[in-house]
This record gives C-alpha cells, structure tokens and sequence, in this order.
C-alpha cells in the first residue's frame, strides 16, 4: 500500500450536489462542459448530482421559485458551470443566485469555467466575491477551459482528457471533504449567517 496517497471512504449518505449550468444563450456550449463534468462525478464515489439549468428558470418553461428553492437547500455543495461574458459571468446565473439567500450559507461551491484565453477565470473570480457574500465556502482550486471550443471533438469528447480529468477529480476531492465538513457541521450546530 502506498502510505503517500490518501484513501478516500465514500460517506455513509451521498453528498449531494447540485450542477448549475450558467449559460442560457442559444447556441451555448455549457451542455458540451456540464455532459464533460457530470460524466466524471459518475465515477466519484460518494457523490450524487442534480444539474440545474438556468435555461431552465426563464420563459416559457419557468419553473416555481419554490421547485428550484427546495432543490438548492437539499444540495450539500455545488458546483458552478460558468462561461466569461464581458470580462465576468452570465445575466442568468446572477438571477438565480440572487433569487436565494439561506439555500447557499455555509455550504462549498466549486467552479467549472470556460471561454477565450482567460477560460472564464474572471468570471470566476466575480462569483467567489458574490458567493463568500453569501456565506459560502468557495474552493480555490477549479477546472478551467481555455479557447473550450477547440478542446472537444464534434461528439463532446476532450481531445486531451488527461489534465483535465486530474483537475476535475482534485477539485472533486476537495468538494468532498468540505461538503461533508460542513454538512455535519450544520447538523450539529444549525448555522446562523
């Protein structure tokens, strides 16, 4: 057994995390990053996704604020899948977030970014303000997709998986530990942001 490398036990009762997807415009290859990213929590053991779709929340198909309220407070962790629009995040993404308060306190969120040449980093960097915020624990480490489009093949697979999948399952890792930290936390001592 190699003593350097931390063997990880999958909790009792899965983390559940929920998978925003920030992207609404036509056209938009979130999709393309959200299929990427929910294949790999596939394999991570212990988690379990629920992707929530800012597509989703505007016209015609607005779902009740109260589907997309209860879906946010059962989630332990979350996971945001931003594009860099304009030097920072989408419009929609902004509306979801703003539309709930107590849904994020004490709880982690990870980021999954794409775009240009920054990859959506800027964009990320706007959300860890808005999100400490509201009480929430943002991960240092993300996954980031620079000039995303020319990295996947006309099926949606990565060109080059390896250093991607090793970000992911890092940043997977470290949503873990958190998720679990915080969620025994809270059931021990109710937080009061």
């Amino acid at each position: 057994m190699d003593l350097t490398t931390p063997v990880f036990a999958p909790p009792a009762a899965p983390l559940k995390v929920a998978v925003i997807l920030g992207s609404n415009r036509e056209g938009r290859f979130g999709p393309v990053v959200a299929e990427w990213f929910l294949s790999r929590t596939a394999g991570h053991p212990g988690v379990e996704t629920d992707l929530i779709d800012t597509a989703d929340s505007e016209p015609p198909s607005v779902p009740r604020p109260a589907d997309i309220a209860a879906r946010l407070a059962r989630a332990d962790a979350f996971v945001v899948l931003t594009p860099e629009y304009n030097h920072s995040y989408p419009a929609p993404l902004k509306h979801l977030i703003d539309r709930h308060y107590a849904e994020w306190q004490a709880k982690p969120v990870a980021f999954v970014s794409y775009g240009g040449i920054s990859g959506g980093l800027r964009a990320v960097e706007h959300l860890r303000q808005v999100f400490a915020e509201l009480h929430a624990v943002s991960l240092r480490d993300t996954v980031s997709f620079h000039q995303a489009g020319a990295l996947f093949d006309g099926r949606g697979g990565l060109k080059d998986p390896a250093p991607t999948d090793a970000a992911a399952k890092t940043l997977l890792d470290q949503l873990v530990w958190w998720g679990l930290a915080l969620r025994e936390a809270r059931a021990r001592r109710p937080y009061r942001g």
